[in-house]
């Protein structure tokens, strides 16, 4: 026989529902915008983003929709859907905001400073996340927090030689700009959100620091250890 759930993990169940929800719809998305072109025979690669131009304008919308081929779509599956459910699960308070910051402020990026070519696929979201991830952790100083910096690095790590224009066909200018995203919100949301405890003092530990320490070692109140006899 089951024991019964405790309303602590009642809730943690549901905090894990909830934040799987987005990412999973998202991810869903994506999926099925590329299995319509697949069926159909098309290629949506015009929807991606063409920097400086009004034709990739629509890019900023839909780019992260739009993938190459499976394999490009599958590579980007996996650490999207586990870096979106970090943010939404441990900054939930503040997940649909950085989602979408990210999510506009890289491709507006791209638009602006890219090479002048179709740029496609969710990995700067991808780099987003996991910027975001790393940097917030370790600029709150919170442990359980940094715990997740450590796990984006161990896991993800290997995503920091994608920022460099080592590969032609690779939009590495979405990497940069994403990874950079990620850094500034992380910085301007440190503030919000979870937080660090604070440290909190006893009473008798309250009592005395009200006291002068001059007070305490004068003739009238004698010292600390006599007091506490």
């Amino acid at each position: 026989m089951k024991s019964p759930l405790t309303p602590q993990m009642n809730l943690e169940r549901l905090k894990v529902k909830h934040s799987l929800v987005f990412p999973i719809l998202f991810l869903f998305l994506m999926w099925a915008v590329k299995l319509f072109e697949w069926g159909l025979g098309l290629d949506l690669y015009y929807l991606g983003i063409f920097p400086l131009h009004t034709k990739g304008l629509i890019g900023i919308l839909t780019s992260p929709f739009i993938h190459r081929d499976f394999d490009h779509l599958i590579a980007n599956s996996l650490p999207f859907f586990v870096l979106s459910w970090g943010i939404f699960y441990f900054y939930r308070s503040l997940a649909y905001r950085i989602f979408f910051l990210c999510y506009f402020t890289t491709n507006i990026l791209v638009w602006l400073g890219a090479r002048e070519a179709y740029h496609i696929g969710a990995s700067g979201l991808v780099y987003a996340f996991a910027s975001f991830l790393f940097f917030s952790g370790i600029i709150r100083n919170y442990y359980r927090l940094i715990a997740i910096s450590f796990v984006v690095a161990f896991l993800y790590g290997g995503l920091f030689w994608g920022i460099f224009p080592i590969l032609k066909d690779v939009s590495w200018e979405g990497h940069l700009f994403g990874g950079f995203s990620g850094l500034i919100y992380a910085l301007a949301y440190r503030d919000k959100g979870p937080q660090k405890p604070k440290s909190r003092w006893t009473d008798e530990d309250q009592e005395e620091n009200t006291i002068p320490e001059e007070i305490w070692n004068s003739e009238l109140f004698g010292t600390k250890e006599e007091l506490r006899k």
